[in-house]
């Protein structure tokens, strides 16, 4: 019990320590925070452009090119049979003539179409499938609707989302160096912190080793004072980010509002905010116990 209430007192006499010192600790702590804050925001843009992703996916659609000798009738016939099965949503039928005044409307050829004597485009069905439908199951629908005697040829463009996909793989393992980077900038930022602060303790430690006090002992406190510098930067990313977001938001808001999506930013929620905290007292320990190591059996009583 005495071992532990010393721990807890020394715990809130270095806090205390820091909160005679403001405008140092301040410093420290904002240096710690931006260093926290940059790979965690990266994250955060990761995990929200996996969400848009997300989302695309789940509204993929196949479009079906009829051949162009298929009648009304066995058009609508197969899109019939088509609403009627398994993992598909919903069926749109594109006849030749809409399809036509579509492309006369966003082509702006208008006058060499009307030039044709023939439609050359065919009829579509444009297939919806369900919106969990797994990767398996799209290319297992593409392959029963290629099969169709009545189909020339199934696009399903989920090319872009496999790349976009792979991309964001590279970025995720990007944001993972660099938080390795940024680790090592806040362990260095403490440990010459802890440093400055030995140096200045250069008597009292004297001093507490003339009179019997161990290593342990000494070590103590400047272990308790890098933990607090990396809990307080973790704060100070966690705002600093929420800061971002907040000034993201309306922007994104109102680009999501264009493509009549509900999109919102997400941020660190709580595992992401606990993960920064966690992450930064760990650092500053660690920051601090390479600095008391480095530095402290160098200071000896003559």
């Amino acid at each position: 019990m005495r071992w532990l209430a010393r721990h807890v007192q020394v715990l809130f006499y270095t806090l205390g320590q820091l909160y005679r010192a403001p405008l140092s600790t301040l410093l420290s702590v904002m240096v710690i925070g931006i260093a926290l804050a940059l790979p965690a925001g990266l994250h955060v843009l990761v995990n929200n452009t996996r969400a848009i992703s997300g989302s695309f996916e789940g509204a993929a659609r196949i479009s079906v090119f009829l051949k162009r000798e298929t009648s009304e009738n066995q058009r609508d016939a197969l899109a019939d049979v088509l609403r009627r099965r398994d993992g598909i949503a919903d069926v749109k039928v594109i006849s030749a003539d809409q399809a036509l005044a579509e492309f006369r409307e966003l082509s702006g050829f208008g006058g060499a179409i009307d030039a044709l004597e023939d439609n050359p485009l065919p009829p579509v069905l444009v297939v919806t499938p369900v919106k969990t439908a797994a990767e398996a199951l799209l290319t297992r629908l593409v392959g029963e609707l290629e099969a169709l005697p009545e189909t020339d040829v199934v696009q399903l463009d989920t090319q872009w989302l496999k790349r976009l996909n792979a991309i964001l793989e590279i970025i995720n393992r990007g944001v993972a160096v660099i938080a390795g980077m940024f680790a090592l900038a806040v362990i260095i930022i403490v440990g010459n912190t802890i440093r400055l602060d030995i140096q200045n303790r250069r008597d009292e430690i004297v001093v507490t080793k003339l009179i019997g006090g161990t290593d342990a002992f000494i070590r103590r406190p400047f272990l308790y004072t890098g933990f607090w510098y990396g809990i307080a930067g973790g704060v100070m990313a966690w705002l600093l980010t929420g800061i971002a977001l907040l000034v993201m938001e309306a922007p994104v808001g109102r680009l999501a509002g264009l493509y009549g999506s509900g999109f919102t930013l997400q941020g660190l929620g709580l595992d992401g905010v606990l993960a920064v905290l966690a992450a930064g007292a760990l650092l500053g320990w660690l920051g601090s116990m390479v600095a008391v190591g480095r530095h402290l059996g160098e200071i000896e009583p003559r």
